[in-house]
């Protein structure tokens, strides 16, 4: 067996058989497989498919390229993978509610992708936090503290780590074969009993369509499913903000102030809720989903999460008294901006995508993989869909390093909103639930 042959059986509308699959993926982990190679069969996955059967082998195969986690612990092991959206930091709060509940979470993240958040970037705002530890600071954190949030080192899934980045460079990232094997692959590897996936649909999603979001929830669902996983989808919605804040360090406050009850953001608790249900339900350990969601909201009401979470950021480096004191923890950027409102009415739309865009020209994310993060900035306050303002109202605040900075900033987020003189309808949170039976 060898490159050239698979690539030409799956140009060729062959398939990917399990064998071809391994051995690929092999070769992509330890260099066997040449950058052009890889790009040649990238291409031709995206043009002709792998098929359901292609995506398990596929996403086994790259699973398989490194090392898989094996638990010996009192309950399930379980997580969660959101496609990115705009002010979601759902994971911050579902890890450690999930972990009150007697599971066990190795979330394993990423970074920031374009215009959206990535989970690691916010974790890094709090001082010391180590997102990249290792599998064996991982297997200590989850044990004893119930929960880790981390990236993916090289010792997880290293043929897609390798491929992810040919993708992005060869035109062949939209691929849903490929974005399931991607995504699946490094969730598998940490040894998983239940995943809930939130596949983000909008604005300010990378599926901004319905029917592109479905399939896609649809091939993850089924992939997962069939590779041994009980895993179910949530599709919510992305056409503006989750939360009110959106930056690393700003959404972490809008987190804690959640977790603290010191200001509730109730979207956020309600997909956080509702995942928690799914994978809960899905892992033994509730009754039904109504079951599952009333255990995750015990647990933030309680305290419970929030302890938990000050536990692990502990465990990882951080702040030992994070709970108590993150106000004065976390970084805070020197300038905060009103956007005031054009005229007086109300929010019709709000382009998810340029808010995005805003906070990583503000310095909240990467216009190349090289630029350093300033975690402080971003946007708070952020009016939502429905809501009625008064003319010179804030439609958000700016947080900015600078004057120029905030300047552009305000000039994005105005050409972001769209007011009307009558209320519109408010997009659903969330749109449908995919779930194993259903695929």
């Amino acid at each position: 067996m060898d490159a050239r042959s698979i690539i030409m059986a799956v140009r060729d509308g062959a398939g990917l058989s399990p064998e071809a699959a391994l051995w690929f993926a092999r070769g992509l982990a330890d260099g066997t497989v040449s950058d052009a190679q890889a790009g040649a069969f990238a291409m031709a996955v995206l043009c002709r498919g792998i098929g359901p059967g292609g995506r398990v082998a596929l996403t086994q195969a790259m699973r398989d390229s490194g090392q898989v986690v094996r638990w010996d612990l009192p309950g399930p092991v379980v997580d969660k993978h959101s496609t990115g959206g705009i002010g979601d930091s759902v994971s911050l709060l579902l890890a450690p509610a999930l972990a009150a509940c007697g599971v066990y979470v190795p979330m394993i993240s990423g970074r920031g992708l374009g215009h959206t958040g990535g989970t690691l970037d916010k974790m890094e705002s709090i001082p010391g936090y180590k997102s990249l530890p290792g599998v064996a600071v991982l297997r200590k954190v989850v044990a004893e503290v119930g929960c880790a949030i981390i990236g993916a080192t090289e010792e997880i899934a290293p043929a897609d780590k390798r491929l992810y980045g040919i993708r992005d460079i060869s035109g062949t990232v939209e691929s849903i074969d490929l974005i399931t094997a991607s995504i699946l692959s490094k969730k598998l590897a940490v040894g998983l009993d239940a995943l809930v996936l939130d596949v983000k649909v909008g604005s300010g999603a990378f599926m901004a369509t319905v029917e592109d979001a479905q399939a896609l929830a649809e091939s993850l669902v089924k992939t997962a499913n069939d590779a041994g996983v009980r895993t179910s989808a949530l599709m919510t919605d992305m056409n503006q903000s989750l939360g009110q804040s959106a930056g690393n360090a700003l959404e972490v406050l809008e987190v804690m102030e959640t977790l603290t009850g010191t200001s509730v953001n109730e979207a956020l608790w309600d997909v956080t809720s509702a995942l928690g249900g799914e994978v809960l339900m899905l892992a033994g350990k509730a009754a039904s989903l109504d079951d599952g969601a009333a255990r995750i909201d015990a647990a933030i009401e309680s305290g419970r999460a929030a302890e938990i979470f000050g536990r692990m950021v502990a465990a990882l480096g951080g702040p030992v008294d994070f709970v108590e004191r993150y106000p004065d923890r976390l970084p805070a950027a020197p300038l905060i901006v009103p956007v005031p409102a054009p005229r007086a009415g109300f929010v019709a739309r709000v382009n998810g995508r340029a808010l995005g865009e805003a906070v990583v020209r503000l310095g909240g994310g990467r216009l190349v993989g090289s630029d350093r993060i300033n975690p402080s900035v971003g946007l708070t306050g952020q009016a939502m869909i429905g809501a009625e303002m008064a003319r010179g109202e804030a439609l958000a605040l700016i947080h900015a390093p600078d004057q120029a900075r905030a300047d552009q900033a305000v000039a994005a987020v105005l050409a972001a909103y769209q007011m009307s003189e009558d209320p519109p309808e408010e997009p659903p949170l969330i749109h449908c639930r995919i779930g194993p039976e259903e695929v």
